[in-house]
């Protein structure tokens, strides 16, 4: 199946890329990068040393994503949106030893333009809408909006809002798919 890198790409010395991922127009990815199966790239992403990826992730035109950030598989990444790893930048002071890690985990959505602060974790299933700051943990299937970013509802897996309150008891069906969801204690679960 190989690798599909455009020539516009560069790769650095010892990034691990493994089979049917693609780079295209002017990637970089760093050598310390370790990038799963079947993601791809768009034009104009930075990915850094201390960055890996599971399979099948889909990262959209003009990311960067530096050091510290874990993506479990699934992953998607809207144009244009950011990572930090550094909680306080100053330019005259050197942080590399503060870096924080992110968490991005399995088949999480971050929408266009939206920032990850560093040190967060974004659960199963979450979406991060388009423009928000997200400097706090995301819960699995939370829908996120603003900046900075607050909760405002529920995702289904397959990306669909859920007609569920915030907090309570409740249970709801996607209104594409019709799989089942329940809310209990703070927490949805999709249902057998």
């Amino acid at each position: 199946m190989g690798v599909t890198i455009h020539p516009t790409a560069i790769v650095d010395d010892g990034a691990v890329i493994r089979d049917g991922s693609r780079l295209w127009y002017w990637v970089h990815i760093s050598g310390g990068a370790r990038i799963g199966k079947r993601c791809s790239f768009g034009q104009g992403v930075f990915v850094g040393n201390r960055v890996v990826f599971g399979d099948n992730c889909n990262v959209q035109h003009n990311v960067s994503i530096y050091d510290m950030v874990t993506f479990e598989d699934d992953v998607f990444c809207g144009p244009s949106m950011v990572f930090t790893n550094v909680y306080n930048p100053r330019s005259a002071v050197t942080r590399k030893d503060e870096y924080r890690d992110a968490v991005v985990k399995r088949r999480a959505t971050l929408g266009a333009n939206c920032t990850i602060v560093c040190g967060v974790t974004i659960g199963e299933f979450a979406f991060v809408g388009a423009g928000a700051v997200a400097n706090a943990d995301a819960k699995p299937y939370a829908l996120m909006v603003g900046v900075p970013a607050r909760q405002v509802g529920w995702m289904s897996e397959h990306g669909e809002r859920l007609a569920l309150p915030l907090t309570g008891n409740a249970e709801t069906a996607d209104p594409v798919t019709g799989a089942r969801y329940t809310l209990a204690g703070g927490a949805v679960v999709r249902l057998a």
